[in-house]
Order: C-alpha cells, then sequence, then structure tokens
C-alpha cells in the first residue's frame, strides 16, 4: 500500500507539462457522463487515511483510504487507487506482479523506476496496454465499488512529468487513459477525482473528473491552489504536510477542505501522527 504521494517537482517538467497541456486543451469528452454520481460534501471536515484506516476524529465527514481498507460507516469515501505506477518493489502489487511488457522501458530495456517511490512506471503509451493496465485497475475499482465507498483518488496522473520518464509518457497519454479509468468509475456510481496535475486541470471535464484533491498547493513555491478553484469551483480538498503550505491552504478553508497531515499519513496513536486543521 502506498503512502502520501506527494511529488518532488522539477521546474522543466512542470513547464513541460504546461506546454502539453495548452496543446491538448481540445479532448473528446469522457464516454460516461458523472450526472449521477455524488460529488464530496463542499468544505466538510476530511481525514487522509491513506497510510492506515482509524477512527475518524470528530467533524470529519469525508475520509479518504486505500482500496484495500474499508470505508468509513456513515461518512462519505474515497478509494485510493494508484492508477499509473506499480506498487512498491517487494510489495504485493509491485513490479513483479506486472506482465513485463506493461512495464515502461528505458533505452537499455531496463524497466523505469520512479526513484523516490521505488515503483515502476506502467507503459500507457499505446491503446493496446493502456487498455491491458486498465483491465487490472479496473479489478481495484471493482473493489472500491463492491466495498461501497463513493469516489476514486486515482494517483499518478503526473507521471508523465517525472525526469525518469523524459517525455517517453506524454500528458496525451495520460489524459487518454485517464478517460478510460473515469469512464469504468463513472459506470460503477463513483465519482472521481483528478489527483495533483495542476497543469490538466482546466481539462478535468473532457477528462471525466469531478473533483480535485490536491497535495501541497499552498506549498510557497508552487501557490497552486486559487487554479485548483478556478477549475474546480469549491469542489476542492487540500491536504498539506508543512505549516507554511498549510497557512497558505487555510486562506480558501472557508471554502474547501483542507487538512495537514504527517507526510507518511500514519494511523493516529503511532508515532508522527499529524493532524491539524484550519
Amino acid at each position: 500500500m502506498s503512502l502520501n504521494r506527494s511529488r518532488i517537482r522539477t521546474t522543466v517538467g512542470t513547464a513541460v507539462a504546461c506546454a502539453s497541456a495548452a496543446a491538448a486543451g481540445v479532448l473528446a469528452p469522457a464516454p460516461a457522463s458523472a450526472a449521477s454520481v455524488a460529488l464530496p460534501p463542499v468544505h466538510a471536515g476530511f481525514d487522509y487515511q491513506i497510510g492506515g484506516a482509524y477512527t475518524p476524529p470528530s467533524g470529519v465527514g469525508v475520509v479518504s483510504r486505500d482500496h484495500s481498507a474499508s470505508p468509513a460507516p456513515g461518512l462519505y469515501n474515497i478509494c485510493y487507487v494508484n492508477a499509473f505506477q506499480t506498487q512498491r518493489i517487494g510489495d504485493p502489487g509491485g513490479p513483479d506482479d506486472w506482465d513485463r511488457d506493461l512495464l515502461l522501458k528505458d533505452g537499455n530495456g531496463e524497466v523505469v523506476i520512479d526513484p523516490d517511490w521505488d515503483e515502476a512506471i506502467l507503459d500507457i503509451t499505446t491503446d493496446a496496454k493502456r487498455q491491458s493496465i486498465a483491465h487490472k485497475i479496473e479489478a481495484q475499482i471493482d473493489e472500491c465499488a463492491a466495498k461501497g465507498f463513493n469516489a476514486l483518488e486515482l494517483d499518478n496522473f503526473d507521471t508523465y512529468t517525472r525526469d525518469v520518464v523524459k517525455g517517453a509518457i506524454t500528458d496525451s497519454h495520460a489524459q487518454t487513459y485517464m478517460r478510460i479509468l473515469s469512464s469504468y468509475g463513472h459506470g460503477k456510481g463513483l465519482a472521481v477525482g483528478q489527483k495533483n496535475t495542476v497543469e490538466l486541470a482546466p481539462n478535468h471535464a473532457a477528462n471525466g473528473l469531478d473533483f480535485a484533491i490536491a497535495e501541497e498547493c499552498g506549498d510557497p513555491e508552487w501557490n497552486e491552489c486559487s487554479q485548483y478553484l478556478s477549475a474546480f469551483g469549491d469542489h476542492a480538498i487540500f491536504i498539506e504536510y508543512t505549516a507554511a503550505g498549510m497557512a497558505n491552504a487555510c486562506r480558501y478553508g472557508d471554502r474547501v477542505s483542507v487538512v495537514q497531515r504527517d507526510r507518511d499519513v500514519v494511523p493516529e496513536g503511532h508515532g508522527g501522527y499529524l493532524r491539524k486543521t484550519c
């Protein structure tokens, strides 16, 4: 199970992402409508529990948990799925559990690994591979729906910006693949959140993405929170890991859900646990 998905970004990667997003501004609509799905309640108390489930604190109305966990009774539950990368090397769902042909390779034929997380990059560069990868991820979406989750958090939409990818995967590949998953999720009655990837926020409707889940948008280096609001209105959830980021994100705390967690998002009662609200 993956923990905090916050990324170490680079200026070059972000610039490339912005340019390619502009070029891909017109996309075909997502095949399945989101009209019948219920979005997370706006400005609700939120808790980020992808590192392990525990009893939600008082006042929490929305929780995000890993697909392997169960929903929190009586709350709006978001199901976390690592959709663009494998799990960590050696963990269940890691590279060894995938067909090697579905993993991105470098020029020497070696599997490309995200060094920050020890996860292999899924190769979504062809329609055939996207369909095969989606079929495996859809099994996790089925699990989310069967357990009674309300929405999906499909992580690593921004994999195409990683330095290790170096343009092998483009924003067009990522958006085409995302539309497959969002359509499937909507068909299961699940709302679908856009995780990070502010560069593609203007395309969220075409990509079938209903609300935003943004990590560190308040970080003073990025200051991205307002961009999410421009695209999604108040249908956004902000997660911060530093006091400075939290202070900036809380400027919007009267409109959207904002929480500060420890970077390992450990369960309450474990060493290092931190949870603050505005």
